[in-house]
């Protein structure tokens, strides 16, 4: 069982289209995954509510004392993504505690990026008192094709001294369509969308092997 967090303090970076299609591309792939909405808004609960047949379980855990009773009830599953709350700083710091990874969606905006220095500063201390533990990197959200904003904020993040996931999350209509539905891009016709979250997905979990081969 592996818990992947997806947080950013600032609200519109994509979390929870990033966390609902992570886990279904994982569940994809064969893996029993549960959605944990660790946000007060419920955007990942008002999304699993819109569609009966969701094969995606869901729970809600938005108390930082229920995320800290996670493991117990995710160790039915293979993985748990926690779709993160924003500028709640004791769930934020909840979720960590408890992550193996942490995913932080960054947009190509300079504030986004901002934004993600007290993240990746609690993530840090966080490593240095249990061995590396979470591991942690970040994923370039809401691009324009056809432009070079995702290389130029790849170079705006360097100073973080964090993995930037290869694969980026372009920004294309079929999100919030499959999403008002309950749906993700796997339910789609959109061959590059589900390409994209594959390929996140299998970068995600070439991260966390290390982590399994220590477990064992």
């Amino acid at each position: 069982m592996s818990i992947i967090s997806v947080l950013n303090p600032k609200g519109g970076s994509g979390k929870t289209t990033i966390s609902t299609n992570l886990a279904r591309s994982l569940h994809e792939q064969g893996h029993s995954v549960l959605i944990v909405d660790s946000d007060p808004q419920g955007s990942a609960r008002d999304w699993h509510a819109a569609s009966e047949d969701n094969p995606i379980e869901l729970v809600a855990l938005d108390r930082p004392n229920n995320v800290k009773t996670l493991a117990s009830m995710a160790a039915n599953y293979d993985y748990v993504v926690i779709d993160g709350a924003a500028k709640l700083e004791d769930m934020i710091a909840a979720c960590i505690k408890v992550s193996d990874f942490v995913l932080i969606p960054v947009q190509p905006s300079p504030y986004d990026i901002w934004a993600a220095s007290d993240l990746v500063e609690f993530i840090k201390a966080r490593q240095e008192v249990t061995d590396g533990s979470p591991r942690a990197g970040f994923v370039v959200s809401r691009i324009v094709e056809g432009t070079r904003l995702g290389s130029d904020v790849r170079t705006a993040l360097d100073d973080y001294a964090l993995p930037v996931c290869d694969t980026t999350i372009t920004q294309r209509q079929v999100y919030p369509q499959t999403a008002s539905e309950g749906l993700t891009v796997f339910d789609a016709d959109n061959a590059k969308a589900r390409a994209e979250t594959t390929a996140l997905s299998d970068e995600i979990l070439a991260m966390l092997a290390p982590v399994k081969q220590e477990v064992a």
